[in-house]
């Protein structure tokens, strides 16, 4: 469970140093995840659940980078992120999160570019919502929980008002090439029924360095956050057209560009020298992402006695990869240059349309029994192609999803007891026309080659499925409860790499299996207790699916898709105490998680007989932190302790691939002055070296994709609201 001054089951503490009251209450204001669909407080709801809030966010995002990597600090749960442009690998519980801004989802179903968690920037957050384990609370994507990303508010008062953050990093040593820096700001105007809220952020990340002093290596495939620039321009505009109803139209455009300033040099893994970076131009076009949102939502606290809530919404993505700089196998076709010759480079390109709408309300007559109805719907249209030549890679591919919902909460003897459920009935089709997979057959460079440029005929595969949800919660005291729960999750395969990948002439996908979807399942047992000073709760989860997706590393930059079922289980313990000192917190969180799948592919037997890998799975991890908030000053140290697995099973990996484990230290100081609070934090402040889990964990021959961890670096900056 996450180890975090963030909210945790049914409470809440809004800043380093204060914690919430047992009703919910934070700054006078009932905390309300919107994530669950539901206006009922989160100790109502069985389910595990984490926010974390602004201060907290920006604190850890000062430390680290982003937004992906505040949630995956603060959460034993979550894989340790690979320091990438991209999130392959990287899981929660185990599965795949879903990534979405207020409740918008980022990720593409059809076929993913793990980019979904660098939509926006994070200065433009005011909260983050997690929910734990496989739900479809907000459909497609949500099999390891949901990290759903709230933008500001509107403006509470008339006038204008605003904030501004200057920013600037560097490495241990201060070399020219790792200095960073950033500056955003944020105007908000309120004047009667109508408010605005406009920014923008600019970020310029240098070089990284690890623990000896050497620039961490680039990945030019998947792409960089380090020696990049990122752009983000926001927008809110609302108009209260009743008391209790109001429309809010946001629009978000976010780029994030690597510069293209270094090429990898190869490490070697017997030696444990890891990969690093010269000066150097791979060619081609660097690895980029953007991202383009607009949404216009109606919300209204008071339509016959209930909460009414509806939303449109339209994104588009670019996700670019980089070029290698020696040939890829699969990309070769001796009709366009000599096999052996070509040089290319992909793009996802992705556009959803979607509505969503519920309406939540007391049962007339029943006041204890809320009630909660909706219907959403989603249209994704998306393909990979190869830049370079213009040639379809994953063809284009239609996703349509039309689910509606209920959901209900009952209260039982004055809420000693309470009784949730649901069922969500989710209809899904996919359309693909018929196409034909790439040429490449006979290069025997670094890769092998998969594909055999056969003809596939297209298909609308669909499906239909009734997804359910139940619990209950025992709540004998105030801030103390107990619950048990089940909830089926579902997401799509990657269809992209499994479409890409067929190798059989005349394949139909209309009756192709290995694009059924995947179904997970979620069962946990929690116990929470929070009162006074103390912060505690365990809570102990497993889940399976038949049909699980599971990602294989091939011997170069891809991954390949393999369907097979899964199984997996882990605890989590999360204790924080306000001590008599005024103003220190001490806290810690542990999550323990074990997985294993049926390796056998020709005949599947049903039986899990293989260890998850680190691709799939997150280590064991120990969390431990002391925040101390105290008139101006407030100040934080944290500790993050990664223990070493060992992968057993039927299908073991290269016994090279088990991993050592490494413990993390950050902290964090900021003093708040009549101007603005000035803040200094560092990253890894022992300047421990280490190998990051993903490299650690795959590929024990591949020396170019081999990465040292950050060593130490610093960041110093001023915001100030007004």
């Amino acid at each position: 469970m996450a180890e975090t001054p963030a909210a945790k089951g049914n409470a809440a503490i809004p800043t380093v140093a204060a914690v919430a009251d047992d009703d919910m209450q934070a700054g006078g204001e009932t905390i309300i995840v919107t994530a669950a669909r539901t206006v009922l407080p989160p100790n109502a709801l069985p389910l595990t659940i984490d926010i974390i809030d602004k201060p907290v966010l920006d604190q850890q995002i000062a430390i680290s980078g982003s937004i992906t990597d505040a949630v995956a600090t603060l959460t034993p749960s979550f894989s340790p992120t690979r320091g990438k442009l991209s999130g392959a690998g990287e899981t929660l519980r185990g599965r795949s999160p879903l990534y979405a801004i207020n409740g918008i989802p980022q990720t593409t179903p059809l076929r993913d570019g793990s980019r979904d968690g660098f939509t926006i920037d994070g200065f433009f957050i005011d909260r983050v919502e997690l929910i734990y384990g496989s739900n479809a609370l907000q459909g497609v994507g949500g099999t390891g929980g949901i990290v759903n990303q709230v933008t500001v508010g509107p403006p509470r008062t008339e006038g204008v008002s605003g904030r501004v953050l200057v920013q600037g990093s560097a490495a241990d040593r201060f070399e020219d090439d790792s200095l960073g820096g950033k500056a955003a700001g944020l105007v908000q105007y309120k004047a009667g029924l109508f408010d605005a809220t406009v920014g923008a952020s600019y970020e310029k990340r240098g070089a990284f360095y690890d623990a000896r002093g050497r620039r961490i290596g680039v990945n030019l495939t998947q792409g960089e956050t380090q020696d990049s620039h990122a752009l983000d321009l926001f927008g809110r505009f609302g108009l209260a057209v009743r008391p209790s109803g109001r429309l809010d139209l946001i629009v978000n455009r976010f780029t994030l560009n690597g510069d293209g300033d270094y090429v990898a040099l190869a490490g070697n893994r017997l030696r444990g020298l890891p990969t690093s970076s010269v000066r150097g131009h791979p060619g081609g076009k660097s690895a980029a992402n953007r991202a383009e949102a607009v949404s216009l939502s109606y919300t209204d606290s008071d339509i016959g006695g209930g909460n009414l809530t509806a939303q449109l919404f339209f994104n588009r993505t670019h996700d670019t990869f980089g070029r290698e700089l020696t040939p890829i196998a699969t990309f070769q076709d001796p009709a366009i240059a000599p096999i052996g010759t070509l040089l290319d480079q992909s793009e996802n390109r992705s556009r959803k349309l979607g509505a969503r709408a519920s309406y939540e309300r007391a049962v007339p007559g029943w006041e204890a029994l809320v009630a909660t109805i909706g219907f959403d719907s989603l249209f994704d249209r998306t393909e990979q192609r190869l830049i370079g030549t213009n040639r379809v890679w994953v063809p284009p591919s239609d996703f349509q999803s039309l689910a509606p919902f209920v959901q209900a909460n009952l209260k039982l003897a004055d809420g000693l007891v309470r009784l949730a459920g649901g069922v969500r009935w989710e209809n899904v089709k996919v359309r693909i026309d018929d196409y034909h997979t790439l040429a490449s057959t006979t290069y025997d460079g670094r890769n092998p080659a998969t594909y055999g440029g056969v003809s596939v005929k297209g298909g609308t595969p669909g499906f239909d499925q009734l997804l359910k949800n139940g619990g209950v919660i025992v709540e004998p005291l105030a801030g103390i409860r107990a619950y048990a729960s089940y909830a089926e999750g579902f997401t799509m395969a990657d269809i992209g790499r499994i479409t890409r990948a067929v190798d059989t002439p005349g394949t139909d996908l209309g009756n192709f299996r290995a694009i059924d979807p995947v179904i997970s399942n979620n069962r946990e047992i929690g116990v929470e207790v929070k009162r006074g000073p103390l912060d505690a709760s365990a809570t102990y989860f497993w889940s399976s699916s038949d049909k699980g997706q599971l990602l294989i590393a091939l011997g170069n930059e891809n991954f390949q898709v393999q369907r097979q079922r899964v199984e997996i289980e882990g605890l989590e313990i999360n204790l924080a105490v306000r001590m008599p000192i005024d103003g220190l917190r001490l806290s810690t969180g542990y999550a323990h998680i074990a997985g294993r799948y049926d390796s056998d592919t020709r005949a599947p037997d049903g039986v899990v007989d293989t260890d998850l890998d680190g691709t799939n799975i997150s280590p064991d991890r120990l969390n431990a932190a002391a925040d101390f908030a105290r008139g101006p000053l407030s100040a934080r140290v944290q500790t993050q302790v990664y223990f070493g697995r060992t992968f057993h099973g039927k299908a073991n990996p290269d016994p090279r691939n088990n991993f050592g484990g490494y413990t993390v230290t950050d902290a964090s100081l900021r003093y708040q002055t009549k101007i603005g609070g000035i803040y200094l934090t560092a990253q890894n402040i022992f300047n421990r070296f280490y190998i990051d889990y993903n490299s650690d964990t795959r590929l024990p021959t591949d020396n170019l994709n081999y990465y040292a961890g950050r060593g130490r670096s610093f960041t110093l900056g001023w915001d100030m609201r007004f």
